[in-house]
């Protein structure tokens, strides 16, 4: 450097001064971060808690005023056979090819009642999805059918409800069209998702009998599931910080990331307008029961149906199996099959029921269903701008690391001393900023992961484990990490600012020589090389922007 941009160094600050700016600058920046953790909070507001319905009877047997003998479970052998027909989703055009497994009792006669199936969450086939039920109703004298899933190129997120309706519309008619089928006596039997697709057909179908809805899903997807969520993590003794995550993800903008479900409404009064049969298990952690229920109610006497009937089974789980729904060949509730089989029975004959309506365990629901969530576009945006800064980050940071360790390797080999040429304090800062939001971002994780882990082992049936352990205390942990990282920024601010102090780049009348050296990097700063003081502020940006996404999921409200 020549001797005009010589430079003399003051001497450094006190450790009170250092402390002094240290600490504003601290403060400034956690309430930053504080404030966008706000701006994304959503009020939480669970009450009432602890709801219940109760019921007039916990025998949960069906009976009808008649003489008749109606037909049980076993009474017929039952006749299967396979069919296949091509499926057209409307809204694409897209063809799938599904097969349909009917069922009918051998020797029953003509004019029976017949049930078509519809599928909950997932990919069920016509082979392995109510095998059990279905067959247990043909034994006891209906035409049954179930079909494989219509899917088409949909997944969990984007299925087509009112495409797949047509769909079992479709079989249904088919069903009809049968010399032993009633026309007029074709009913449905919808389980959890399965419900939204059902009020599809009955509002389109006026010829649909009667429905069976097992822990039907009422509300809406957005409401419907962030109660599941929000519930479930609670049962499972996830801190409340995790439990806030629900609530911001169920408030994004989600038909304009393309979950165009979120917001289907099929809880109307034209859904409920036949005879209507609701059951539930007392340990099915997935369904806002009471609610669901008082809706079902409401809206079926708003179409001027009051032949609605509930029956609630101990220790049955979602799907009314008992233990734990991943383990295969899971049995019924005691008395599900023989409660439904005589409901359908009877309904479909017309009969009038003389068992209570309202029968089994009471109902029990935890908290409320969130139905103040709604779309928020800003914070969508805001959002997605955090998060992609931070995913662009990530990759260039990755990059240029790989592009580091390569730089490194070839100078051990050739023998060339270190080519980053940064400051010590500033490298030392670094790698702990760096270290400390690492660890924090997979405390974080880890913390998540657990809760999804337990969430699912409990909507299979397992009882959550007496102790929350890393998914309660990782969350205060990784805030008090964020916290040691943002204290490691104020100090780097606070030692650029000395060291501006140093070389007079803060005093009045501006030194000259003192910002044209800076300028020109006759005496950089940072790192003594371009592709050192490059490598800093990348990372630096890449770190800060991870401490924006940690805001932005509420790490920063205490």
């Amino acid at each position: 450097m020549s001797k005009a941009h010589e430079i003399p160094e003051r001497q450094g600050f006190s450790r009170t001064r250092r402390l002094m700016i240290t600490l504003p600058i601290f403060i400034i920046l956690l309430g930053v971060l504080v404030m966008a953790s706000n701006y994304t909070r959503l009020p939480a507001d669970n009450t009432p808690t602890g709801q219940t319905f109760a019921t007039l009877s916990p025998n949960t047997e069906v009976t009808f005023d008649t003489r008749e003998q109606l037909p049980k479970q076993g009474a017929y052998k039952v006749h299967e056979w396979h069919q296949a027909i091509d499926a057209k989703q409307p809204s694409t055009g897209d063809v799938q090819r599904i097969n349909i497994n009917f069922r009918e009792p051998e020797g029953a006669g003509d004019n029976l009642p017949a049930v078509m199936f519809f599928h909950g969450a997932g990919y069920g086939t016509c082979d392995n999805s109510f095998g059990d039920i279905a067959t247990a109703m043909s034994s006891a004298g209906f035409v049954t059918a179930v079909i494989d899933k219509p899917v088409w190129n949909t997944n969990d997120t984007t299925r087509d409800y009112e495409g797949s309706a047509v769909i079992y519309e479709q079989v249904i008619n088919m069903m009809r069209g049968f010399r032993n089928v009633n026309p007029k006596g074709v009913g449905l039997y919808a389980t959890s998702e399965g419900a939204w697709i059902a009020s599809y057909v009955v509002q389109r179908d006026e010829q649909v009998a009667f429905q069976v809805l097992l822990s039907p899903m009422v509300f809406s997807a957005r409401h419907a599931l962030a109660f599941l969520a929000v519930q479930d993590f609670a049962l499972v003794g996830a801190n409340e910080g995790y439990q806030s995550i629900v609530r911001r993800v169920f408030s994004l903008d989600l038909p304009a990331l393309g979950l165009t479900n979120a917001d289907l409404n099929t809880s109307v009064p034209a859904a409920y307008r036949i005879p209507t049969l609701v059951a539930y298990g007392a340990k099915d952690v997935m369904t806002a029961q009471v609610q669901g229920f008082k809706d079902i109610l409401e809206q079926a006497h708003k179409a001027g149906n009051y032949n609605v009937t509930l029956r609630s089974y101990p220790i049955a789980n979602h799907v009314l199996r008992l233990g734990d729904e991943a383990m295969e060949n899971t049995p019924f509730a005691d008395d599900y099959m023989r409660d439904t089989v005589s409901w359908v029975a009877g309904t479909s004959r017309g009969l009038t029921q003389t068992s209570e309506p309202v029968a089994g365990t009471p109902l029990y629901q935890s908290i409320a269903v969130p139905l103040e969530l709604h779309s928020r576009p800003a914070m969508t945006w805001y959002g997605i701008v955090v998060m992609g800064l931070n995913l662009i980050m990530m990759l260039v940071s990755a990059v240029l690391l790989v592009v580091t360790l390569i730089r490194a390797i070839m100078r051990r080999v050739r023998h060339q001393s270190h080519g980053m040429g940064m400051r010590k304090p500033f490298a030392r800062a670094l790698r702990f900023t760096a270290i400390m939001t690492a660890a924090a971002g997979l405390l974080f994780l880890g913390g998540f992961a657990e809760v999804v882990i337990a969430v699912v082992q409990l909507a299979w049936g397992k009882a959550p484990d007496s102790s929350a352990g890393m998914m309660y205390w990782s969350w205060p942990v990784t805030q008090f990490a964020c916290v040691l990282v943002l204290w490691a920024w104020a100090s780097m601010i606070e030692r650029i600012i000395e060291i501006w102090s140093q070389r007079g780049l803060l005093q009045w009348p501006m030194n000259r020589d003192a910002w044209r050296a800076l300028v020109h990097n006759d005496d950089p700063i940072i790192a003594t090389s371009r592709f050192g003081r490059v490598f800093f502020w990348i990372l630096t940006i890449t770190l800060i922007s991870m401490l924006l996404c940690f805001s932005f999921w509420g790490l920063f409200r205490f």
